[in-house]
């Protein structure tokens, strides 16, 4: 087994990463900036080291501290956690260059599924079905046009070095191709280095589904199930759920199917999840493949008592799977993200000291954060203040212990998310289960605390 992880991260997944080291008996080593000293992270760390200044830049995306800090410290291992060098193959070169085991797929497969262009063309020769688009990238405005008269219109451009909704433009109408391509290829630039841009026809009525996989180095595959990930603002996640309430079991077993087809025609290690686009009719098309954990693993977690992080430690050390096949699934989960945002202010940032913070208890209830009270919500990262989930042997179970949850959660000093999540929980697109990606603009007036602009 490895013997001591470097936790290449910050935040709820940081804290996640110790814990599961600490209970495999491995050593666990923080890295943070300087605005992250007094962290949960570091104080439950057997080590820590400081590696730069807040910006990201300086800090926690600086490949050279961060692979020094690991050698100083003696590990043998990296966990990057999600985020920040999670899904860089320059990174994980590096870390071989310097005899460090990475926690993740290799750099080629990185590679592979980190361009859409070229993961769309992976998946298609593993024969999953595609959204239909551009075969490729596209070199401008002019290529995107035809593509997109082909396709019907509405159509999306999307960016091909990234995701999370920047450098993404939905096009309705063909007088403004040229301009939202402009636009979309300038923030994909900016935000990844790369302006290369795509295009695919627009599902409507569409649900985000995606299947969770675990393959070892020995070709076993693990099949955890779908989630269901179609309540989002601004293409990022809010609310995940497991099972999908809208599938149904012939879809499902399809997608499972699909996603171990991928998963064994490119030779895919470690975690993973597999993306889809499922429309009103329940036909389904790959999206993209996220190589690494994702924030909502835990509802994975809860609904076939899995622990992802351990089993991505025992695959880095060579080890085989405990199991393969498709996990046996039990009950249902809901992840809700405590976002230090106001959504009465179209999700504003609100950064800040909590000058409270009681997060629920009870039976059934996780709660994933490196957040107490007194702690000072910096400015420069990711507004997620805590990770609240809830399990229960049903979906109505688990709804009505969510809600309980939410009125025992006290967050003071910040804004979050907690009284949207009161409003969703309650709202009949929500509980009849069938809810789409554009369920808050469909939802908004039923929602008292949303004011999106």
């Amino acid at each position: 087994m490895i013997r001591r992880v470097l936790v290449a991260n910050r935040g709820e997944i940081a804290v996640r990463v110790i814990r599961a080291c600490h209970e495999l008996g491995i050593e666990a080593v923080a890295v943070y900036s300087t605005a992250d000293r007094d962290s949960l992270a570091v104080r439950l760390a057997d080590r820590a080291v400081c590696i730069g200044p807040p910006p990201p830049n300086l800090s926690y995306l600086n490949q050279a501290n961060v692979i020094a800090a690991a050698q100083i410290t003696g590990c043998d291992a990296i966990h990057p956690g999600y985020g920040f060098l999670s899904e860089n193959p320059t990174f994980v070169r590096a870390c071989s260059e310097n005899d460090l085991i990475f926690i993740g797929p290799s750099p080629e497969i990185m590679e592979v599924m980190g361009d859409k262009a070229s993961a769309k063309d992976a998946m298609r020769a593993a024969g999953l079905p595609l959204v239909p688009g551009s075969p490729g990238r596209l070199a401008s405005a002019d290529d995107a046009r035809p593509l997109a008269e082909a396709a019907g219109y509405p159509v999306l451009l999307k960016a091909a070095a990234g995701g999370g909704g920047r450098g993404m433009r939905l096009v309705e109408d063909p007088a403004d191709l040229a301009d939202l391509f402009t636009q979309a290829s300038q923030e994909a630039l900016a935000a990844f280095g790369d302006g290369g841009m795509y295009l695919e026809k627009a599902v409507v009525a569409a649900h985000h589904v995606e299947i969770q996989v675990l393959c070892d180095g020995q070709g076993g595959i693990l099949i955890c199930g779908e989630r269901e990930c179609s309540i989002q603002r601004r293409h990022q996640k809010l609310l995940e759920e497991a099972p999908s309430p809208f599938l149904d079991d012939a879809t499902r077993d399809a997608m499972a199917t699909a996603a171990e087809q991928a998963c064994r025609h490119i030779g895919y290690r470690n975690a993973g999840t597999i993306e889809f686009l499922v429309g009103a009719d329940r036909r389904f098309y790959f999206m993209e493949m996220n190589t690494r954990l994702q924030v909502e693993h835990p509802v994975t977690e809860a609904v076939t008592g899995i622990d992802l992080v351990r089993g991505q430690l025992r695959v880095a050390s060579g080890l085989p799977l405990e199991q393969t096949g498709r996990a046996t699934l039990r009950g249902h989960a809901i992840e809700l993200r405590l976002n230090a945002e106001d959504p009465s202010r179209n999700f504003m940032p609100s950064a800040g000291t909590m000058t409270r913070f009681r997060p629920p208890l009870g039976l059934g209830v996780r709660v994933d954060t490196h957040a107490f009270e007194g702690y000072r919500i910096p400015p420069n990262y990711d507004s997620l203040v805590a990770k609240l989930i809830f399990w229960a042997d049903t979906r109505e179970a688990c709804i009505a212990r969510a809600l309980r949850g939410l009125a025992e959660t006290e967050v003071d000093g910040v804004s979050t998310t907690r009284e949207l999540f009161r409003d969703i929980l309650v709202e009949d697109r929500f509980r009849g289960g069938t809810y789409t990606t554009a369920y808050l603009a469909d939802a908004a007036a039923d929602l008292p605390s949303l004011v999106m602009s």
